[in-house]
């Protein structure tokens, strides 16, 4: 795959999102391959910032990523962004389509942007991010952001998949503050409060120091970095470089500590867990004892004859019996 084929790069994350036997046998060696080549790099983590952005509805993710991301286009740098959209629960397929809120970034030279439906995924992070993260690396983009749907337990598998956390708040106060967890809070590398900009600015102002004075109330994930708040305006622009030069200095930091690769190792070893725990529940699920007995059981729950736990107890035993 050529570091500037981005029908190439397409191509190969429509393999690995495949859930088809043979397209998933094809693309392991693809994985394999583009594992190879960001192993080469100067870096045994790879070159590469992997920056996940994450936020609620409505606080601008998509806004602020184009104009973060044409700014770092403009400095040089080559930028993919996969873009997490919620999925139809008719067709499976990505509702939003960012390569539409994203106008500008979409047709930038140095950009690619890649909207996947999350298919229903805990988190809103599609099956295959990860993966499709690598091949954008090994495909030699120098900067790679994931942008979540923002809902349920986004937060945390997009931290889970990145090298720093990028949380984005609206300016808020009173009781929209205190609705905000800390557990959400404990994994940001760094707060940025958008939309601070006209009439909202005071308020994301008094935002931006309420959410200073939370952060040193919370662990940070790093023993080498304090997060940091931030103001930002993705409509004029306000913030926007200041953003790069402390995600710069961040990645400056873990670099020289070694925490980034060491976060990647620890990220390698969750996803051989994730592909365990997934193929082992397809298998479960497909088994013939399984869908045999499955309608049944199902009715007993619903009728209140067997308790949920009773009726997992005897589709474990069914299958262990089974011999396969």
């Amino acid at each position: 795959m050529s570091s500037f084929d981005r029908r190439a790069l397409a191509k190969a994350i429509t393999l690995v999102e495949s859930t088809r036997d043979d397209h998933r046998v094809a693309s392991q060696h693809l994985i394999r391959d583009a594992a190879s080549t960001v192993k080469g790099t100067d870096s045994a983590g790879g070159k590469s910032l992997r920056i996940g952005i994450s936020g609620t509805p409505g606080v601008g993710k998509s806004t602020f990523i184009e104009a973060f991301g044409l700014h770092l286009c403009g400095l040089g740098q080559r930028v993919a962004v996969l873009a997490v959209d919620p999925s139809s629960t008719r067709h499976g397929g990505s509702i939003l389509g960012d390569k539409t809120r994203m106008p500008g970034l979409a047709v930038h030279p140095n950009a690619f942007i890649r909207p996947s439906p999350s298919g229903g995924t805990l988190g809103g992070v599609a099956r295959r991010t990860r993966e499709s993260m690598l091949l954008c690396e090994a495909a030699g983009f120098d900067v790679v952001i994931v942008e979540t749907v923002g809902v349920g337990q986004s937060e945390i598998a997009v931290a889970n998949i990145t090298d720093v956390f990028v949380l984005l708040m609206a300016p808020a106060g009173g009781d929209e503050l205190q609705g905000v967890k800390r557990g959400i809070m404990e994994l940001a590398d760094l707060l940025v409060v958008n939309k601070a900009d006209g009439a909202l600015l005071p308020v994301a102002t008094a935002t931006q120091g309420d959410y200073a004075s939370a952060l040193r109330l919370v662990r940070p994930r790093s023993a080498h970095w304090v997060p940091e708040t931030m103001l930002a305006s993705a409509l004029t622009g306000t913030g926007i470089a200041e953003v790069w030069e402390v995600l710069q200095r961040y990645q400056a930091t873990m670099d020289a500590q070694g925490e980034r690769d060491a976060r990647r190792v620890a990220q390698s070893s969750q996803w051989l867990w994730n592909e365990l725990n997934e193929r082992i529940v397809a298998h479960f699920r497909n088994h013939a004892v399984v869908t045999g007995a499955l309608p049944l059981l199902e009715a007993a729950v619903a009728s209140g004859a067997l308790t949920a736990g009773q009726a997992a107890d005897q589709l474990l035993e069914l299958w262990t019996n089974s011999g396969t």
